[in-house]
């Protein structure tokens, strides 16, 4: 509720103390994240489901809070907050690519996002998940569009109408369930049988891969790139994107023994989306489309570290839901260093930068870190949420031959990612600084 609230305090207030109320906002909401955290792990780690609005029996919403729900919850409202304070330093007149200065409607939007995810993540209904997933596409909409250029307002639209045609799988779902057994509550999905399970299931699946953007809906996220960087950090790294691969994520947890037709058919999707994304990257020379397109390859990983936990092995769905948190901070970092070179060169253009080290090294270090930190290079983060996915995937393919290619094909697109950010650090960051480079603003 926190940054519901300091929204609509935005909105009444003057314009230059919309900033610092942002950040007051955005720094509450993790501090108490953290303390429910906490809580959690003093009640010996036992999960528990609250009720908090009913009508007659039926539950419309409450709150699950358990080791998922706490460590994602923090997550993003964490970088919500990292993303206020970024904002605060882009969204000014120094900025050399957009010279703005940030709007009351900017930062309002941002907090309503922060407690929109904050609500989906804890919700223990599928109607209260639908809610907040239908805030979280508005606010995308706002946010994309911010800048209310023809190109960017077309790029929000596209986003609003995909991800909301991928809602319908949301409704459907949750009308299936209330039919089947009188509640909304996530829990009785466990009390479905094998048919009904599938289809209530699918119908969550559905509406994942439109807001994680996988194929066929994956068109709205390489031109959401329009938006501001610090809204491409947020929404298409830490937050919306992941909306998807939790509510599949949460599902899972929920139904207990999951019908194997779901992980077959998501490990399928994903590879699918995987080698696609992969492809996207060889023609990109913006570092944020390029960025876009490895989002899209990465939810893919998460995709099929879910399903292949449908098959049994508990590490992983480990792997998945590390992958989330891992994946929202490294991605986080790439989107905020695209962010500062843009602010201070005036471009993003890929071709156009060389020579980072030598004149901006802090940036330098940050391109570095974050494409190892996606590609799965130990000891940085992203190796501990691959490892245990491939790990699971071999345990499973003891007994499922055919899962055994698509992780030969996992693991290529692993190593020729890493190949292809290896390609553009080395044609980014050593060498003689270009004339943008040279030229830069301090950041």
């Amino acid at each position: 509720l926190i940054p519901f609230i300091g929204a609509v305090i935005i909105g009444f207030s003057p314009k230059q103390k919309a900033v610092q109320l942002c950040s007051f906002f955005a720094a509450i909401a993790p501090f108490l994240s953290l303390l429910l955290g906490l809580a959690w792990l003093g009640n010996d780690r036992i999960g528990e489901t609250i009720d908090l609005v009913s009508f007659g029996q039926t539950t419309l919403f409450g709150v699950t809070i358990d080791s998922i729900s706490t460590l994602i919850c923090f997550a993003v409202v964490f970088l919500g907050f990292l993303i206020s304070l970024y904002s605060a330093g882009y969204l000014t007149m120094g900025n050399r690519e957009h010279p703005h200065e940030g709007t009351r409607r900017y930062y309002a939007f941002l907090l309503t996002f922060i407690g929109a995810m904050a609500g989906l993540v804890l919700s223990s209904t599928l109607i209260g998940q639908l809610l907040f997933f239908e805030i979280t596409g508005g606010c995308s909409w706002a946010l994309i569009g911010y800048y209310q250029k023809p190109k960017s307002l077309r790029s929000a639209l596209k986003a609003l109408i995909v991800t909301h045609v991928a809602a319908v799988g949301l409704y459907f779902a949750a009308a299936y369930l209330f039919a089947e057994t009188g509640t909304f509550s996530l829990s009785a999905l466990s009390d479905l049988d094998s048919n009904a399970k599938t289809i209530v299931i699918f119908g969550i699946l559905f509406a994942a891969w439109g807001k994680s953007a996988q194929l066929p809906m994956h068109i709205w996220l390489p031109d959401a790139m329009e938006a501001p960087t610090p809204v491409s950090a947020y929404l298409h790294a830490a937050s919306m994107v992941k909306v998807g691969v939790y509510i599949f994520a949460r599902a899972l947890v929920s139904a207990g023994d999951v019908p194997e037709i779901i992980g077959t058919v998501g490990m399928v999707m994903a590879m699918i989306t995987l080698v696609y994304g992969f492809w996207m990257y060889l023609p990109q020379k913006d570092m944020k489309r390029l960025l876009a397109y490895s989002t899209i390859t990465q939810l893919s990983y998460m995709f099929l570290a879910l399903s292949i936990s449908v098959f049994g092995p508990q590490l992983a769905f480990n792997g998945g839901i590390a992958y989330i948190f891992n994946h929202a901070f490294a991605k986080s970092l790439f989107f905020l260093v695209a962010g500062a070179l843009s602010y201070s060169c005036g471009t993003r253009m890929l071709p156009q930068l060389r020579g980072i080290m030598g004149r901006i090294p802090l940036l330098g270090i940050g391109f570095c870190v974050a494409a190892l930190a996606i590609t799965g290079v130990p000891p940085f983060n992203g190796f501990f949420s691959k490892f245990p996915l491939f790990a699971g995937g071999f345990v499973v393919a003891e007994e499922h031959w055919w899962i055994v290619p698509l992780l030969v094909i996992a693991l290529i697109e692993t190593v020729a990612s890493f190949g292809w950010f290896l390609y553009w650090c080395g044609k980014t960051l050593p060498g003689k600084p270009s004339e943008e480079v040279a030229n830069a603003s301090p950041v």
